[in-house]
Order: C-alpha cells, then structure tokens, then sequence
C-alpha cells in the first residue's frame, strides 16, 4: 500500500509541475517553418526548475539527432539539424528532489538546402600550428548544411598517403588509426558534402609534429562527483592526479558550451576552491592534465549541481514554489519628526537577521545597525535588509530581501482653512493644510479612522471637527467646523410675516465674523451683496421681483473659511 501511495504521490506532483512549469520555445516557434539548419533552440525559463535535458529527434520524443543533453535554457546542437525535416524538441525539467518530468515535444520544420556546403576548416590542431603531438586527434568546425565530410591526411598537399578522401560521416573529429611521424608537416583537408554536391576548391591545412613523448592521460573528479547534487557554493574542486601531468587546465562553465567561470586556467595541483557558485544551478567541467609533450587527449566534461540556496524551488509538500527569502513590508519613505531627534525605526519583519545602511551622495553605504531596529537622524537615502539563513548541505548561505527608502523632514500639520460646501442632505468638506506631509484626514476623532485624502464627500451635516494627521507620527491638529448652518435653506418674500427675509443667523458659539454675504443667480452672476449683521435681502433687485429658484451664497470668514451653499427663494 506505501508503494501505491508513493507513486500516486509522484503522479500527483508530476502532472502538476508538467501543467504549470513546461517552458514553451522561444525560438523557433512551435509549429514554425523554414527554420536555418545551424539555428539555437531555446525556451523560455521556468521559475523553480533546476535544468533542462534536451533531446531532439525526427518524430515526437525522439533522440534521434540529440539525445539527452543538460543545458540551462539554450542549445546549439553542434552538427547542425537536416535540412527540410520535421524537427521535435522534447524538454525535460530536471529537479534536484523530485523525477525528471518530460514536457510534450514541440516541432518545426527546417529550411530546404539546395546547394553545397563551403569548405570546412581545421580547429584542432590550428592551421599552421608547430610542436603538435604526434597522437593529436584532428578536428575542424560545423559547416552548415553539411550531411558529412571527407577526410585527406597526407605527408604532402594533396597526395592523402595517410588517409585519403575517407568518408568519415557526419562527424567534426577523427582519430588517426596511427600516430603521426615525428617532426613531420602534415596536411589536411575535410571536404563537406550534402545532397546536393560536394564542396569544391577546398584547401590544406597543415600543422609540423614534434618530437616523440607521452601525453598525460585524462582525469576526473574525485569531489564534487559527476553528477553530484546540493554541492556547496564555494567547493574545493579536486580531481584525479593524472600519471605523467605536470600541471592541469580546469574549464567550467554554466553551459556545457561556455566557459564563463573559469576558462583554462592552469594548476599545478589536482585541486582548487571555486567561490561564490550560483546557487540551484548546473556546473559543467573538464579537467586536461598536460606536460612538456602537451595536453591530454579526448578528455570529457562532467557535471555537478549547487545547492537549492535560497531558491525559488518546487515544495512537494504544499505543491508551491517557495523561497527562503524574508517577506518584508517596509515604506517607500518614513519621516523624523524635527523635535523627536533621534527616530527609532523598527522592523516588524520576521526574519533571522536584518541590517540598515545610510546610503551616500556617491552610492557608497555604511552599516548604520544590526538590529531589528535603528536610530534615525539625518533625512537622505537608506537601505534595510532582512535576511533568513539556508542551511543546506551545513551552509550558512544568507537569503535576502532589499529595500531601499528615503528619510524626509517631517513636522506637525498647521490647518489653514475648512471650506464646506452643502450638497443634497450633506456636506462636501476640503480641509486646508501646511506642511511638509505626509498627511492622514479624518472627521470622526484623534485617533482615527484617517484617509489619504484631504476631501471628504456626502458627510453628515451635524460634523464639526476634522483631524489631520501627520503620518510620521509628528503630531494631530484640529479644527472646528463652523459649518453654515445659520443660512437659511429657502424663504417666502410674500409679506406674511413668516420667512419674508433671507439673512444669515448668528449661532451662539460662532467664534467668527462673516465678510459680506455675495448672492449669485443660477448662472453664477452676482445678483446682490449684503451685510451678514444688517436687514438681509428681500428678494428683490431695483425693486423687482426675483423668480422662484435657487441661488447661490459665499462668505469669509475672519479665520479665513470659506462658506458656500445655496438657498430658495418660493413665491
């Protein structure tokens, strides 16, 4: 029954990483056409996936053309693809915990070669070279649209008295089946050829012997192994000692084509530390041991893989991609209120360690703490960190998240001024602020609730304070609304004693004067001008009559308010 449920368990994860993870092709398109025979299949990187095995072959999931090479998101596969072919690309995702789980293949068809392919050239040993061991191997560079080439060896141009137009296939090396004479110039010439003829004109290369000596043999990896996992970050690298080498060239890369992290560089160990690996990666390398009589021959690559590091990498626990990385929330800008210098700024991020840098002028910084918390005192640039620790493989490798900020002056609001304007049933209010900010708003107490914005919309009309907030906690101001509330809402100039004059009505603990009263028509003209002390208006201009309708009011206040509102006037 375990075993059941083990496989069920795989089943589970590989259906669900193969729905969501299965890179697609960059280039060439799947189901594109006329694509050049020497092209670079890549795809698009997928989050969480440690490598990609590649295989490409004429029908679907075939290996035909390549079968199973490791890569990171590219692949140049180096004899080139057949002309006018449908070609399928089968990727694979390699995991470090989990099976390989083997994507659908995609497929295109390649261009349609109808000539011959150029002449090819000699890349080992280099045209002209001297000094050539006498077992060397020869080799020469991909010509495209090449189906295979022909292979001369002679002691003279032309003459092929060692190997002569032998077919050696679609191939880019050959191994003489003797070795050369010593201190002999030898000339080689690889004709490529294809459906549709053979190179012409080709020419020789040469290159001059040297004298008879042993070649060291090949070595390989003592620590890491080949195909070792979780290796640490910063390894001692050490390999086999290889009989008869006085020293080894060491080629890595992250590629199995690119040697980006060390490209040949010499040793006269059989070790050395590598620093600072990526980590969830695929290393590729290959050790040639040398002597006086030259390098090894043939010697192959090998591979390891980093530690998960930090990742991103697949749980097969919650199904997720996950990272060791701390989740922080931090503001783009905090403020140090002037007379609360210093600030102290705490995180509330969980984390295993934290630090805070103050940034200078020149992009240089300075550990300011290494705390979850730090004292804040001059406004300018800063960065917080929060990192976990990953232990993997007894490794203490950090796994951070930044954030950079910025520290700004900041003081306590001053309100300048409350405009209210009465809409229907309510009241619109726009509070007047100086100051540096940031700011918070509210109409309901001290401590909140608060708004980002200065303007509250359809309030009740009984509010009478706003609160604004500085929001770097530099202190709340107040400010009482004298809302309008002595301005009549209609009046009826009909001589009934009743309502008869519209004018403004002191409340009892109004702390203000009123400027005078300007009246506007419902096109916003000034119509009439009172005193808000004095006899009001009648509903009259020059003696006419005004229509039913609404108008239009605005006065100042000596605290500098300004009260807008409209009224009606019913006959």
């Amino acid at each position: 029954m375990l075993r059941v449920s083990a496989i069920i368990l795989c089943l589970f994860l590989s259906s669900k990483i193969l729905a969501q993870s299965c890179p697609s092709l960059v280039y060439p398109l799947n189901g594109s056409v006329n694509i050049p025979v020497n092209t670079t299949v890549s795809w698009n990187k997928v989050e969480g996936v440690t490598g990609y095995i590649i295989s490409i072959g004429t029908v679907p999931g075939g290996n035909d053309i390549i079968q199973s090479q490791t890569s990171i998101n590219s692949f140049s596969p180096p004899l080139g693809l057949p002309d006018n072919t449908q070609i399928y690309v089968t990727i694979t995702l390699f995991f470090f915990d989990l099976p390989n789980i083997q994507c659908p293949s995609q497929s295109f068809k390649t261009e349609d070669i109808i000539i011959p392919p150029v002449c090819a050239f000699l890349i080992s040993p280099k045209d002209g070279a001297t000094n050539v061991n006498v077992g060397a191997n020869i080799s020469w560079a991909y010509v495209t649209g090449a189906d295979g080439y022909f292979l001369s060896i002679g002691t003279s141009p032309g003459i092929g008295d060692v190997i002569n137009n032998f077919d050696v296939g679609n191939t880019l090396q050959f191994n003489p089946p003797i070795d050369f004479l010593p201190l002999t110039e030898i000339f080689v010439k690889v004709v490529p050829y294809n459906e549709n003829g053979t190179s012409l004109n080709c020419k020789d290369g040469h290159f001059i012997t040297g004298d008879i000596a042993a070649l060291p043999s090949c070595s390989y990896l003592i620590s890491p192994f080949n195909g070792e996992t979780n290796v640490s970050l910063s390894p001692l690298i050490e390999w086999e000692p290889a009989l008869g080498a006085t020293g080894y060239k060491v080629f890595i890369g992250s590629s199995p084509f690119e040697n980006d992290i060390l490209d040949g560089g010499a040793f006269f160990t059989n070790s050395t530390f590598v620093f600072n690996f990526e980590p969830n990666n695929i290393y590729f390398i290959r050790i040639v041991p040398f002597n006086a009589s030259g390098e090894a021959i043939s010697c192959y690559q090998e591979s390891f893989s980093t530690a998960l590091g930090c990742g991103p990498f697949y749980d097969p626990l919650t199904g997720n991609l996950r990272t060791l990385n701390p989740e922080i929330n931090f503001p783009d800008q905090i403020g140090i209120c002037e007379n609360q210098i210093p600030k102290v700024v705490t995180s509330n991020d969980i984390a295993d360690g934290y630090r805070w840098y103050f940034i200078n002028d020149n992009g240089s910084d300075i550990l300011i703490s290494s705390r979850s918390d730090v004292n804040i005192s001059v406004v300018g640039n800063y960065r917080y960190e929060a990192f976990n620790l990953s232990l993997d493989v007894g490794l203490g490798i950090e796994c951070s998240t930044i954030k950079e900020f910025t520290v700004v002056s900041s003081n306590p609001p001053e309100i300048n001024g409350v405009i209210v304007k009465e809409i229907n049933g309510g009241l619109n209010i726009d509070v007047q602020v100086f100051g540096v900010g940031p700011f918070e708003y509210s109409i309901f107490s001290a401590s909140g609730p608060f708004q980002d914005s200065n303007i509250f919309i359809n309030v009740a009309e009984d509010t009478s304070v706003v609160y604004v907030r500085d929001k770097n906690g530099c202190g709340v101001s107040e400010f009482k609304i004298n809302y309008n509330n002595g301005f009549p809402r209609y009046f009826t100039p009909n001589a009934d004693g009743l309502h008869d004059i519209w004018q403004y009505l002191v409340i009892r603990d109004d702390d203000f004067k009123l400027s005078p009263i300007s009246i506007y028509d419902r096109y916003g003209k000034l119509i009439k001008q009172i005193n808000p002390y004095g006899q009001g208006w009648d509903g009259t201009i020059n003696g006419e009559l005004m229509p039913t309708s609404d108008y239009w009011y605005s006065a100042k206040t000596t605290k500098g308010e300004v009260l807008n509102g409209h009224f009606t006037l019913k006959r």
